[in-house]
């Protein structure tokens, strides 16, 4: 009888990850939409180039040509779109990206009812080395604390605050989970974009008065402040 055993087939393997992901959402008229996406790969090329988005079409009434048209106008411009929503499947073909479903915004709710309960503390995230150029470092949950710098090339993504005690010269997002109310400080400003809640301002779009100088950035309304720290 025959004592050896056949060699046992790993099973495959799956793992679960989330990704934040950018949502665009056209509206018409659509040459005039892309006119502003050019507008800001000017100022910041290659800024989408690697970054998941998905293409929000709920707003606008398109065409299957159409959605093949701007899908391709998007990919000519380096962002590819990893899924369509908002659309019927009618309307797409199997050459499209994906239809996606079941989508969540990155919003905090605040009337979720809960156990009476004691608050817990709000979530943070503390760097205390250097974000080197390349790296990015993505915290929906909280506010982001830097004790070093932000190089070059390098981007932080934060649901709440974010604060730099060095300088920034990379990429800070702040507020991506639907808060207007989070700010943006570092001790020197030489950033390439900031953001909060989704308004930006490039690199060009800061005041040459406040380069190199400790400074924050709020929103008021829909209009991004940056002012000097004292």
């Amino acid at each position: 009888m025959d004592a050896s055993v056949a060699p046992t087939r790993q099973l495959l393997r799956m793992r679960g990850r989330s990704y934040v992901a950018f949502v665009f959402a056209p509206v018409v008229p659509i040459v005039g939409w892309l006119e502003e996406i050019d507008a800001m790969l000017a100022r910041s090329p290659g800024f989408f180039v690697g970054k998941p988005v998905v293409l929000d079409l709920s707003a606008v009434d398109l065409s299957q040509s159409a959605i093949a048209h701007l899908v391709t106008s998007l990919e000519q411009r380096n962002i590819r779109v990893l899924g369509i929503e908002g659309v019927d499947a009618a309307h797409l073909t199997t050459s499209m990206p994906p239809l996606l479903t079941g989508g969540r915004p990155t919003v905090l709710v605040q009337n979720e009812p809960k156990k009476p309960e004691a608050k817990p503390k709000p979530t943070s995230l503390l760097l205390e080395s250097p974000v080197r150029s390349g790296q990015s470092v993505v915290f929906a949950e909280g506010d982001v604390t830097v004790l070093g710098s932000v190089g070059s090339g390098a981007e932080i993504v934060a649901g709440g605050s974010i604060h730099v005690y060095g300088a920034l010269r990379g990429r800070a997002m702040a507020g991506v989970n639907g808060n207007p109310g989070a700010r943006i400080f570092c001790q020197k400003i030489e950033a390439e974009l900031l953001a909060i809640d989704g308004y930006y301002q490039t690199a060009e779009d800061i005041s040459a008065t406040l380069r190199n100088r400790p400074a924050q950035a709020w929103l008021e309304g829909n209009i991004m402040k940056i002012t000097p720290l004292n």
